[in-house]
């Protein structure tokens, strides 16, 4: 398991709402050939005079967005998902619609997620301890079973069928998959358990996959 301290939940990256004349719509629909029939959407913040008409306003937005999209279309990006941002159904929604609609405008997102909450209720469920050393999760062997069942199955197949329903195809992978990640364990190890740091990544087995157009989901435990 990766040796990581315990942070607060990064914030989404989003665009409020701003104030809008009645029934004007703040929303751009991107379309890609590639896309599913359903469009995705993504709203960003508009100021404009009450006058601006329906049609101004999508333009608006859309000269807003295109710069930011021409810059990332191609590049691959990183997603770190977990915390709170997972527990919540509608929240957890937003993000994967989110990531679909990356995908439709060219970026190439690699979704990385814990699962500590989940991870936390199995171990209550079976009457398994759960402890902590300096934010580190202490890490016997039937907790780490516990842990590669919930991330690697539970929660990272959970995820990779929330993105194929929203019609782009995601392959779900970990640390130990095509040696992907290789870890040593942690100077604390007598305390901590099955906890390690990271030595190497090979991301050669990703290339492929993210070529073929896929979103790769990748649980954080190997």
């Amino acid at each position: 398991m990766l040796a990581s301290k315990t942070h607060p939940c990064p914030s989404l990256i989003s665009f409020p709402p701003s104030p809008t004349p009645r029934n004007l719509p703040n929303t751009l629909t991107f379309f890609h050939p590639k896309c599913p029939p359903h469009s995705h959407s993504l709203s960003i913040k508009a100021q404009h005079p009450a006058h601006t008409t329906p049609g101004q306003l999508r333009v608006d937005i859309f000269s807003e967005s295109l710069p930011f999209i021409q810059k990332f279309r191609g590049k691959t990006i990183v997603v770190k998902y977990g915390c709170a941002a997972m527990k919540d159904e509608t929240l957890q929604a937003t993000v994967v619609r989110d990531l679909v609609l990356l995908a439709c405008v060219g970026l190439r997102p690699i979704l990385v997620h814990g699962g500590g909450p989940e991870i936390n209720l199995w171990l209550k469920r079976l009457n398994i301890e759960v402890n902590f050393h300096d934010s580190l999760r202490v890490t016997d062997a039937p907790t780490m079973e516990i842990v590669s069942m919930v991330l690697a199955g539970k929660v990272n197949k959970h995820l990779v069928s929330l993105i194929n329903r929203e019609g782009v195809k995601a392959i779900g992978l970990c640390g130990s998959d095509g040696e992907l990640i290789t870890a040593l364990p942690a100077p604390n190890a007598a305390k901590l358990g099955f906890v390690g740091e990271m030595a190497l990544v090979d991301p050669s087995i990703l290339w492929s996959i993210v070529d073929d157009g896929h979103i790769l989901v990748i649980a954080s435990e190997w």
